[in-house]
C-alpha cells in the first residue's frame, strides 16, 4: 500500500468480496456454522452469563448471536446493543431484552430506542474479515475502534466470523484495535504476542481446550497457525 487512498480502496474491495461470499452461504450451512460458534463461545467462555454482553444485530448473513444470548439471559446475563450517537464519535451501549422498543439506525440495523448507557464486560463483534494478527475488517466507519479506545475499562473483545474470512493481513494502521479472541465455526483463536494462535475446539466447561494439532493444517483456514498453543497472556 502506498497511501491512505490505496488502503481504503483495497479494504473496500476486500470487504465487498468477503460480504458477497457470506451472503452466498446457503441457509442450512449458515445455521450449522452459527450453532458451532454458539457451542465454541459457551464452552470457551463459560462465565459470559455473569456480566454484560454486547452484541450486534445480525446484518447481511453475519453470525446471529440472538440464539446464544437468549440462553445467556436465562442464566443471568445482561445483553446490550451498540448505538450510533453521532457521526465519527464513540458508540454507546444500551441494555436490551426481547420486548424493548427498537428503532432503525445505520443500515436500518435496530438499536434500543431508550434506556441508560452501560459498559459491557464482553463484546461479541462481527467481522467481515480478520487477519493473522487478530485485526478486524469491518465496514470502514471506525466506530468500534473509536469506542474501544475511548472506554475507561476495556471489555474482552471476541471477534466473530466464518473461517473463509481469514486473510493474511488487513494492513493494520495505528488506529486499528485487534481482537482479544476470534471464534469461527472451526474453533477458537487467541491473540498472543501480536499473532493469532489457534487453540482448537473448546471442550465443555472444566475440561481443557482440545489440542489444535488436528486443525493446524486445515485447508479451510486462510493463514497458517502454530501446531501448539502458547502460554496464556
Amino acid at each position: 500500500m502506498t497511501g491512505p487512498t490505496d488502503l481504503r480502496g483495497w479494504r473496500a474491495a476486500e470487504r465487498e468480496r468477503l460480504v458477497a461470499a457470506r451472503i452466498a452461504v446457503p441457509p442450512d450451512r449458515l445455521r450449522a456454522w452459527r450453532m458451532a460458534i454458539d457451542q465454541h463461545l459457551e464452552a470457551g467462555f463459560p462465565n459470559l452469563h455473569r456480566g454484560i454482553v454486547a452484541f450486534c444485530w445480525p446484518f447481511r448473513n453475519e453470525y446471529d448471536a440472538r440464539h446464544l444470548l437468549r440462553r445467556l439471559r436465562g442464566r443471568g446475563a445482561v445483553c446490550a446493543l451498540p448505538v450510533v450517537v453521532a457521526p465519527r464519535t464513540p458508540l454507546e451501549f444500551r441494555a436490551w431484552k426481547p420486548g424493548d422498543r427498537l428503532a432503525a439506525g445505520v443500515y436500518d440495523i435496530p438499536y434500543p430506542a431508550a434506556g441508560p448507557a452501560c459498559v459491557p464486560d464482553t463484546v461479541l463483534l462481527p467481522m467481515n474479515g480478520f487477519d493473522r494478527q487478530g485485526f478486524r475488517l469491518g465496514y470502514g466507519g471506525g466506530y468500534f475502534d473509536r469506542t474501544l479506545a475511548a472506554l475507561a475499562k476495556r471489555p474482552a473483545v471476541i471477534g466473530i466470523a466464518f473461517e473463509f474470512a481469514a486473510i493474511p493481513t488487513i494492513h493494520p494502521q495505528p488506529y486499528d484495535i485487534p481482537m482479544d479472541f476470534v471464534v469461527t465455526e472451526r474453533g477458537l483463536y487467541r491473540r498472543d504476542q501480536a499473532e493469532l494462535v489457534f487453540l482448537g475446539v473448546p471442550a465443555p466447561a472444566g475440561v481443557p481446550l482440545a489440542s489444535p494439532v488436528c486443525y493446524a493444517d486445515s485447508p479451510e483456514s486462510g493463514f497458517a497457525v502454530p501446531d501448539q498453543p502458547r502460554n496464556s497472556r
